[in-house]
């Protein structure tokens, strides 16, 4: 039996796989209009087409909190009824081909308000359909506005945010929530040291730095039901601490295993790890794999389930990453683009089964 295509238990959810969906910004939600922020008929086609194709979890993409928090216009979100609605023949059509429906829950911070990825991601000015971009400090990112400096009842209501987007992604049909820690964006921009010049209650050490995070997960899982899990996607690094000749203060893998138990002990079940995006110009490390020793180092280290990602694209690369337990779960995104079926071929490599929808497989079994 092969331990990709083992099924994973988290609380009383089961998985029936460990090849997942990562969650891949589309910017095609509406951006108009009473249905702004709703997924379109491109996200039921995009998410349940990797559902038939066998991944075991499949989980819609950034997902804003409130419309100021969202990257770009055309992001989905989660802050109205009318999106619930919207999003609920989705998620029964993910459950429908045997996978489990979850969304990843954000805010942008000081990357809020710009233009889609393909065309540049410039700063959108307010008569363009941007706006103000937030931070916990007035640090801006390359080329984008300087934040404005949260205060502790905007963060206070932010933190009621993330509770109120959880409760509708329940009663979307949602089954896994996972609150965004990573890549520069608002929860993230608390964590590092790169981003976060508070001196007050939130920022300083560690303790003070990492409270926005926790008070988040403490307000998610307070509405979340007790037998679903809650995942927090987090870079595990900076880039900065790698490099030397980088004196930049940042965020690095010992800080990410300290995490880990932390959120482990606030009642996050799997941490989604993931690296980068706080900082431009740190050098990155690329390569096949590159990122599992750092999912690898929070499993084993920060005692809390993990999820790999980045550039995992063979079966047995997969396979063993699992299997010799440096993760407990694969998060394929760009693969998944390229082959949405990667799971059932990667079972049949791997000498396991999927069950194809019964109107292919009859064909192509």
């Amino acid at each position: 039996m092969s331990s990709l295509f083992t099924p994973l238990t988290l609380r009383s959810l089961r998985i029936p796989n460990r090849v997942w969906m990562s969650p891949m910004c589309m910017y095609s939600a509406a951006s108009t209009g009473p249905d702004t922020g709703a997924p379109t008929g491109f996200h039921h086609t995009h998410l349940a087409t990797r559902a038939a194709g066998g991944a075991g979890l499949v989980m819609a993409e950034a997902t804003g909190v409130r419309p100021d928090g969202r990257i770009s216009p055309w992001d989905l979100g989660l802050w109205n009824d009318r999106q619930v609605e919207a999003f609920r023949p989705l998620t029964e059509a993910i459950r429908a081909h045997g996978s489990v429906p979850a969304v990843q829950l954000a805010h942008a911070g000081r990357k809020a308000g710009t233009d889609k990825a393909w065309r540049g991601g410039r700063a959108l000015g307010q008569t363009e359909g941007g706006w103000q971009p937030v931070g916990p400090s007035p640090v801006a990112f390359d080329g984008l506005p300087v934040p404005h400096e949260l205060t502790v009842p905007e963060i206070q209501q932010l933190v009621r945010d993330f509770a109120d987007a959880a409760e509708r992604a329940l009663a979307a049909g949602f089954q896994v929530v996972e609150v965004h820690g990573a890549h520069g964006y608002l929860i993230n921009s608390f964590l590092s040291p790169a981003g976060n010049h508070r001196t007050d209650a939130y920022g300083g050490d560690f303790a003070g730095r990492a409270r926005f995070a926790l008070e988040v997960v403490d307000a998610v899982r307070a509405v979340w039901p007790d037998e679903l899990p809650v995942f927090f996607r987090t870079s595990a690094t900076d880039w900065l601490a790698e490099n030397p000749a980088d004196d930049r203060e940042g965020w690095a893998a010992q800080d990410t295993v300290r995490l880990a138990k932390e959120l482990r002990a606030h009642g996050v079940d799997l941490l989604d790890v993931s690296s980068g995006g706080m900082v431009p110009g740190a050098r990155i490390g690329t390569g096949p794999g590159y990122q599992v020793p750092y999912a690898d180092r929070a499993r084993n280290e920060g005692g809390i389930a993990t999820a790999a990602v980045g550039l995992v694209t063979e079966p047995a690369q997969a396979e063993a990453i699992v299997a010799e337990g440096r993760s407990d779960a694969v998060f394929l995104g760009r693969e998944l683009l390229r082959n949405p079926y990667w799971p059932h071929h990667a079972a049949a490599a791997l000498g396991s089964e999927t069950h194809w929808p019964e109107q292919y497989g009859y064909v192509v079994s």
